[in-house]
């Protein structure tokens, strides 16, 4: 899986994907640090214990970095930013049963706003699997040669 960049001085305006899921009943909110437990966990038990770890680096900074999606108290999809590495956007990760429904790229764009407000002028989406999904939520391009980019060296247990 290669690495994409995003223009964040380019992105889609938020409020319209925004606005339909509210109507949905659906919030995306910035994290905080009360619901770290909860967000760890859920990332945990629907993904995997590296993005969970990711997660946890993204509450350690202020802001926190973790943004999620909230359907009826219930959490239903997380993003986040500066947590592998400064500049990068993800993990994040839907569930299965909101899928299809817009959160995933409301979730997308929201952080990748939060970036642009922290200064950034480009984000990097590392080791990005739904390259189709990225290209056309918000004209992300292929980094040519990398893969596997800063997760070369990663620990396997």
């Amino acid at each position: 899986m290669s690495d994409l960049l995003v223009k964040l001085y380019e992105l889609p305006d938020s409020r319209e994907a925004l606005d339909k899921l509210r109507a949905e009943g659906i919030k995306i909110k910035r994290a905080i640090a009360p619901e770290k437990h909860l967000v760890l966990n859920w990332v945990g038990e629907n993904f995997s214990a590296g993005w969970e770890s990711e997660c946890g680096a993204a509450f350690a900074r202020r802001p926190c970095s973790c943004f999620v999606a909230v359907k009826d108290t219930k959490i239903i999809g997380f993003a986040c930013y500066d947590a592998a590495a400064l500049g990068f956007f993800g993990p994040i990760g839907v569930d299965e049963s909101a899928k299809k429904s817009g959160v995933g790229k409301g979730l997308l764009i929201r952080t990748l706003e939060a970036m642009r407000e922290a200064g950034y002028g480009y984000a990097i989406i590392g080791w990005a699997g739904p390259v189709d999904f990225f290209k056309k939520a918000v004209g992300a391009a292929v980094i040519p040669d990398s893969e596997p980019g800063i997760y070369r060296n990663m620990i396997k247990g």
